[in-house]
């Protein structure tokens, strides 16, 4: 069974949504967080990027920047920029952006589940990032921003969602990325439905946030013994067939300072390739295809056949064939986790900044890659494995500061 609990939210006021609510912390440098928050006091970011109120150049993990987050979250509340719900509720947050909507329940999902592997991983998490959410959430005594979950979509659960969506929504506004924002508060009567209907969901996947439930796990341990709600952690939680995955492309330094020409007879040792029709960037239209530039021109890259082992789930993926094929034999990256002569860039961003990337001398070839399917997400998860770092972009992002869960 699935656990997806009521909880009281510390949420904005009505009038005050759109201005509370700001990006992921981990979508945004602090130098942008800055900006977008300049002269907002009521910014979520002040909890979630609390450097930005201290000097520049202070290291975010600084003792101060933990505690200033804490005092800024304190600060909303006592504003009344954030106030908790008298009564614990399931939500439904949906979200557009262009032609595709999904809409997720938020509730806490448990951490006896995440531990015992109800709740399945497909990413290895980095010690100091995992380290840092630890802290953040520990000085908080809040889990300020959700993790994204997803399920095998069911239709008992859409059926009781889109009963619910029948009502108009607390929050309903647009972003300046042009990303719709609505939240629904569930009466009783559907909160206790939908919680119940989510028992009989035998599994759930972190799609993004992995690092947040790591820390949300790692500080039940603990505090587990002192009465405090931390054995649950915020999440939203979408059916698998409203998932938008985007590509997470790749941008690589060649330390060995080649020419196009002979990198691409390096590439052409192990794929087929071609320059891409009219100049035109070259967007893989399927699995096994790379849209690659260097030189200032697009060329598609097609895996051959037999050249990886189409039987396992983590091997046959777009992103372990980019980095056994392309990045390790040909620009020697052996630690894509490390190595500071690849980059990973958000599908979100599009053609235009792989070529500028390029075109400044900065990195030597963008690797356009086909994105990651959820079912090959589940695969690998179901399997117990990991996939490589920086294997799925979820669009769009899950706002941060509409709902805030504190123990």
């Amino acid at each position: 069974m699935a656990t997806v609990r009521p909880f009281r939210a510390y949420r904005p006021p009505q009038a005050q949504a759109a201005r509370v609510a700001s990006p992921p912390y981990d979508v945004i440098s602090t130098a942008e967080a800055r900006v977008l928050a300049a002269g907002g006091l009521h910014s979520f970011l002040r909890v979630s990027r609390p450097e930005i109120d201290l000097p520049e150049g202070t290291d975010e993990h600084d003792d101060a920047v933990y505690a200033r987050g804490a005092q800024n979250l304190a600060d909303l509340i006592a504003s009344g920029d954030l106030a908790q719900d008298p009564e614990p509720h399931l939500y439904l947050y949906a979200q557009r952006m262009g032609d595709h909507r999904q809409i997720g329940v938020v509730g806490c999902a448990a951490v006896a589940e995440y531990e015992q592997d109800v709740i399945k991983k497909h990413e290895k998490t980095r010690p100091d990032k995992e380290d840092d959410r630890t802290r953040h959430i520990e000085e908080l005594g809040a889990h300020d921003e959700p993790v994204f979950l997803t399920y095998r979509a069911d239709a008992g659960i859409d059926r009781a969602v889109a009963e619910a969506l029948q009502s108009p929504p607390i929050y309903d506004f647009t972003t300046t990325d042009g990303v719709e924002h609505k939240l629904w508060v569930l009466g009783r009567a559907a909160t206790a439905d939908i919680e119940e209907r989510f028992q009989a969901i035998p599994t759930l996947y972190v799609a993004d946030g992995h690092h947040r439930s790591a820390a949300a796990a790692r500080v039940h341990r603990k505090l587990r013994g002192d009465g405090g709600e931390h054995d649950v952690f915020l999440a939203v939680v979408f059916p698998h067939d409203q998932m938008n995955i985007m590509p997470y492309n790749r941008v690589v330094r060649d330390l060995a300072g080649r020419s196009a020409e002979a990198l691409l007879a390096a590439l052409g040792e192990r794929l087929d390739i071609a320059p891409a029709r009219d100049g035109a960037a070259a967007t893989p239209a399927g699995p096994r295809t790379f849209g690659l530039y260097l030189g200032g021109r697009w060329y598609t890259a097609r895996v051959r056949p037999g050249s990886f082992d189409a039987k396992d789930p983590v091997a046959s993926l777009d992103c372990s064939i980019c980095q056994d094929q392309i990045l390790g034999p040909i620009f020697g990256v052996s630690d894509p986790r490390r190595d500071k002569h690849v980059d990973f860039v958000g599908g979100i961003r599009g053609v235009a900044e792989l070529e500028r990337r390029v075109d400044s001398g900065a990195f030597t070839m963008a690797i356009h890659l086909y994105p990651t399917q959820i079912d090959e997400l589940f695969a690998v998860s179901d399997a117990g494995l990991l996939m490589p770092p920086k294997s799925t972009w979820f669009e769009p992002k899950l706002r941060s500061g509409l709902f805030i869960h504190t123990f």
